[in-house]
């Protein structure tokens, strides 16, 4: 199953690979998300390790239960042959209605079919309250004329 774009990545590609992550991980999906990770991918997420497609939709079936009316923006830091870096900030609330922006930043190694191989993401969460969000689009895609991340500063 090969998954465009493919490496050796543009910075066209590149930055294409990461709207479709973002698009894809908008949805809340975690079937149609785990689908764009090699069957044996390894992530560390946070302080937990994960490995293997099954394990990665389990995990995410349990994150978007916790967080709630999810939306999140990546932009593309950095890339390199096989190799995206990117920074990323979204939004959600817990079951008692606290908001909070999570800060991140992931790297990611693909095969060369384009699916993703490794990703090992670094996690901050902060604490906000509801009048201070700044992502207010309907759920799923962000929209096209939306500001992105260095946009609002973030």
């Amino acid at each position: 199953m090969s998954r465009p774009p493919l490496p050796p990545f543009t910075l066209e590609t590149a930055t294409q690979k990461v709207r479709l992550a973002e698009d894809a991980w908008n949805t809340r999906n975690p079937a149609l998300v785990s689908q764009a990770y090699t069957l044996d991918s390894q992530w560390r997420n946070r302080n937990q390790f994960i490995k293997g497609r099954e394990a990665i939709e389990a995990f995410l079936t349990l994150k978007w239960r916790r967080e709630l009316d999810y939306r999140l923006i990546k932009e593309l830091w950095a890339f390199r042959d096989n190799r995206i870096a990117v920074r990323f900030a979204y939004e959600c609330h817990d079951d008692s209605g606290q908001w909070y922006r999570s800060y991140g930043n992931e790297n990611w190694e693909f095969d060369e079919e384009g699916l993703m191989r490794l990703r090992l993401a670094s996690i901050n969460d902060l604490p906000i309250a509801e009048a201070d969000r700044k992502y207010h689009w309907p759920l799923g895609r962000r929209p096209d004329d939306h500001p992105a991340l260095s946009d609002l500063g973030f």
